[in-house]
């Protein structure tokens, strides 16, 4: 495994390799140009009856020779445009496309609690892939959608030329842990009032959700005020969510075949301790701490995130050929 991590403790090999990744990640900001448009398409894909909304900024027909596209997958209860930042990948010839999963932003929303099942979501990519005609691609998933893009690349499909799980979680019970450690760390007026209102069931009380802002700017988004995507993915959440009580991925991980990177931010409720598992655990993988972050590196630390991703996707393309 390749460390590109910066600011945890490497081997000496490991720093060897985090040196090339940050020398030509800063080498690519200074030449990356000014976001001009390109193509955009928007639509929707036909998946078990309803219907998948995407959007693919970039012209697939104009790929430029040895990269490949980028398929993104949101978190929840976020949509889409929570990866906005991302887009800016299709200024390395990369087409760049995002799509809404089921019960969430423009796609349809299915009103059957029975269908509420992660199986759905990892079949969902698939048919994006294939309605779209992605058959070799980079695979980036956030927080949730980096569990589902786990989930998916244990079941060994063809054509992901790399795999990206952005502050994901392995396991919800850990996750869960992870969480209340940070809670620990807040105020104890902050941690009474988050406990009281949540016992209570009141977590629409304006003291409560005063509170709940003052973990979120540790640990969910570290700028103030929090720019306009983030807040509009927020305004259009999942109207139901998966149940993942007991779900723990960890004893497959080492099953990942797929070169892959690991990130997380410094005070990410996926924690960097949580981050290093993952990355440990995967045989072909690489690990990128941003310092100056939390749950959404590519917001916070956009430059920094965009040429480790852009690097990190160059090498696993140069290996193809």
């Amino acid at each position: 495994m390749a460390g590109g991590n910066f600011g945890e403790p490497q081997s000496a090999r490991q720093q060897a390799t985090s040196l090339t990744v940050f020398s030509v990640s800063i080498s690519w900001l200074r030449k990356r140009p000014v976001m001009v448009n390109h193509t955009i398409n928007e639509g929707f894909v036909p998946f078990r009856g309803y219907r998948t909304w995407y959007r693919m900024v970039g012209d697939m027909a104009q790929t430029q020779a040895g990269t490949f596209p980028v398929l993104l997958v949101h978190g929840r209860p976020v949509s889409h445009e929570s990866l906005k930042p991302l887009e800016w990948l299709v200024q390395t010839g990369r087409p760049v496309v995002f799509y809404d999963q089921l019960g969430c932003g423009n796609s349809d929303q299915p009103d059957d609690p029975s269908i509420w099942e992660m199986s759905l979501f990892v079949d969902e990519v698939d048919v994006v892939r294939r309605e779209l005609g992605l058959e070799k691609v980079h695979l980036l998933g956030h927080s949730w959608g980096g569990m589902i893009a786990m989930e998916y690349a244990l079941t060994q499909p063809h054509g992901i030329v790399s795999l990206t799980l952005a502050s994901a979680s392995s396991s919800r019970d850990l996750s869960n842990d992870d969480v209340e450690g940070l809670r620990e760390k807040l105020p104890s007026y902050v941690q009474e009032t988050l406990r009281k209102h949540e016992e209570a069931g009141t977590t629409d009380d304006p003291t409560y959700q005063e509170a709940d802002k003052i973990f979120a700017l540790r640990h969910i988004f570290r700028k103030h005020p929090w720019p306009e995507w983030l807040m509009q993915a927020m305004r259009r959440p999942q109207k139901e969510m998966v149940d993942m009580a007991g779900w723990d991925v960890r004893p497959r991980l080492s099953n990942i075949t797929i070169p892959t990177l690991v990130t997380c931010g410094r005070f990410d409720i996926c924690t960097p301790a949580h981050a290093r598992l993952i990355y440990e655990a995967i045989p072909q993988s690489e690990l990128a701490i941003f310092e100056k972050s939390s749950h959404y590196p590519h917001g916070e630390e956009t430059n920094r995130f965009l040429a480790v991703l852009h690097n990190f996707m160059t090498r696993t393309e140069r290996q193809m050929g």
